[in-house]
């Protein structure tokens, strides 16, 4: 994988800029970890999931360390950790706490970085403000991680209309899951996007795995095209 990080991030790094992106799902439960894993594996980068709501056997940054296998100082502590697998805001509220605007401020790293938000777009981290909200002050472009399945249609097209009315701009569409024979080529002649990847279920993921996808989905050279 050091191949990439020379070809893409030092690149930038030469051109006084650096790598960093938002990944963000459609939906909950949409596999934006695992691909957080990916990319943060393949680009040997920082990663951040500024909140983390609900702790189960791992937390999602304790998931990206043990699938990237980065120094784990390049994976960045949350902001907060909520017990409840809910809504941001009310899993703040449940555990008597608030999310605090000046504590979601990007981390000053010196190098790439991957955030990973909590959710969808739309999820509220507070009772007058949403994600995308955040995703809108951050400035930085997305990822948007979709299904492959059913309902994909309706949830990514609407989730590009979001973030397109508000001027964020969007990277491309990572599809999850078991190949879809239409859903695919729909999605990128509705929205004009790049599919930067269709990502295959996995069963029992592994590092190994994830250098394999890495140079069969061919990466280095779209991830080379769209940062150019």
């Amino acid at each position: 994988m050091g191949n990439s990080y020379s070809c893409i991030t030092k690149d930038m790094t030469k051109k006084g800029k650096f790598l960093k992106f938002i990944i963000c799902g459609t939906d909950t439960d949409i596999g934006k970890t695992l691909i957080s894993a990916f990319f943060v594996r393949g680009l040997i980068c920082h990663y951040w999931k500024p909140i983390q709501s609900g702790i189960g056997a791992e937390t999602d940054s304790e998931v990206v360390y043990r699938l990237s296998k980065v120094n784990k100082k390049k994976i960045i502590k949350e902001a907060y950790i909520f017990n409840e697998p809910v809504s941001p805001h009310w899993a703040a509220e449940i555990d008597q706490n608030i999310i605090k605007r000046s504590s979601l401020d990007l981390p000053k790293i010196n190098g790439p970085l991957i955030v990973e938000t909590a959710g969808g777009l739309m999820v509220p981290l507070t009772r007058d403000y949403l994600q995308i909200d955040q995703i809108k002050y951050w400035d930085l472009p997305v990822v948007l991680v979709c299904r492959s399945s059913l309902g994909t249609l309706n949830h990514t097209l609407l989730s590009i209309e979001a973030l397109q009315k508000r001027n964020i701009k969007i990277l491309g569409l990572i599809i999850n899951g078991k190949k879809h024979l239409d859903n695919p080529k729909t999605l990128r002649e509705f929205s004009r996007l790049p599919i930067i990847a269709e990502f295959p279920s996995l069963k029992d993921i592994s590092e190994k795995q994830l250098d394999i996808l890495w140079t069969d989905l061919k990466m280095e050279e779209k991830l080379n095209f769209i940062f150019q």
